[in-house]
């Protein structure tokens, strides 16, 4: 019964990324960082709808469990001295609201999203809606990142939802 749910969602991504207008979706590759180079894992497409941008994974050979989701403000995932993905910069909050919360709180960065979970066998078909994000044209010139561990949405006990490093990228074209 999981995989053909999984299968479901899978497919009803396919479907979105096939028929979405240029003007109404973006379709963005992801890549594992690493330190010998970066490895594709999939794509995460993000389409308008009534509620804000919805994000619709379809990722393969991640670490299985709940994921900080961000959109980060500069287009752009190679390291610097830092760490792996840190050109990214910090997340999206073009209003300087200075804190992390939760994707529905508009006190928040405007890049905080939902958690992205993985499934036991690897993959992340679970869309993500982002109600802050009202037009996909808003994304572009940024990065969408996949961070180690989960996300507490606050910025106690630890600064940024309490996630890990940057793990997996992709450039908002």
């Amino acid at each position: 019964m999981k995989k053909v749910l999984l299968a479901s969602v899978a497919l009803c991504a396919a479907l979105f990324a096939n028929e979405c207008k240029p003007n109404d979706c973006l379709v963005i590759q992801m890549e594992q960082l690493g330190e010998k180079g970066n490895v594709n894992v999939g794509e995460v497409t993000a389409i308008n709808t009534a509620y804000g941008v919805a994000f619709l994974p379809n990722l393969k050979g991640l670490t299985a469990g709940a994921h900080g989701f961000h959109v980060h403000m500069n287009a752009d995932c190679g390291a610097t001295e830092k760490g792996l993905g840190m050109k990214a910069g910090g997340h999206w909050d073009p209003t300087n609201a200075g804190k992390h919360s939760f994707a529905w709180d508009d006190n928040g960065h405007k890049g905080d999203l939902p958690a992205l979970f993985v499934d036991s066998e690897g993959n992340a078909v679970y869309p993500v809606l982002a109600p802050k994000i009202k037009d996909v044209s808003e994304l572009k010139g940024h990065a969408l990142m996949i961070h180690v561990g989960g996300d507490n949405h606050s910025d106690h006990p630890k600064p940024l939802g309490g996630g890990g490093a940057r793990m997996v990228c992709g450039v908002i074209k």
